[in-house]
């Protein structure tokens, strides 16, 4: 009998400065730099697509002044001695997509941290990274003493969709690391309903 080889261990750590160099080659090839929820729609898409290159700078900078708040504002994940998995975190009210959303509402005035993306590199996906990277979010933000942590997974209903479509995570995987159904929500990915799913760590 041949035994299937494991995985390579998995190293998950908050995103801070010292990291800059690794996350600036990851994210390389990936136009939002974390900043689509960061940002206001109006700021986010305020430079013609003509100058996405300008865009993109802006979106840069703003990501590494990010990496030197308190507050991480990711959690990154390392494989083979390279950077293969992102989780992007942050305090609800910081996120200014979801403070002005009509789709994701605030269910509540708690000060709860969101977990509003995961990116996997091609190779390493279906690994476990995006399970994992959840999970040291989780700690994470336990940990700095949020009373809740966010999320607005898709419900994918089983099904496999396109990582893009996906790139919020689904229900199933925020079920399986402890999170609970709050709202269905009048947001929509690969025309399937997105949830607020919330895991408490302090009572109301």
């Amino acid at each position: 009998m041949v035994e299937k080889p494991s995985n390579p261990p998995l190293l998950v750590l908050p995103a801070t400065a010292e990291h800059w160099p690794v996350i600036e080659d990851f994210f390389a090839r990936t136009p939002c730099w974390c900043q689509y929820w960061r940002m206001s729609a109006g700021d986010y898409g305020r430079t013609p697509k003509t100058k996405l290159e300008g865009q993109q700078a802006l979106r840069k900078a703003a990501l590494r002044l990010q990496l030197d708040n308190p507050i991480a504002p990711g959690m990154i994940a390392y494989m083979d001695h390279q950077m293969v998995g992102w989780c992007g975190i942050g305090l609800r009210s910081t996120m200014e997509r979801l403070v002005r959303s009509r789709t994701i509402p605030a269910v509540d005035t708690r000060p709860v941290w969101s977990v509003v993306c995961f990116l996997v590199q091609p190779g390493y996906r279906r690994k476990g990274v995006a399970r994992v990277l959840l999970g040291a979010a989780v700690e994470y933000t336990r940990s700095h003493g949020a009373p809740a942590l966010e999320g607005y997974p898709v419900d994918s209903s089983g099904n496999r969709l396109n990582p893009s479509e996906v790139y919020v995570g689904t229900t199933a995987l925020f079920e399986q690391a402890g999170f609970h159904r709050v709202l269905q929500t009048a947001a929509r990915s690969a025309n399937r309903p997105r949830w607020i799913m919330r895991i408490d760590f302090q009572s109301e």
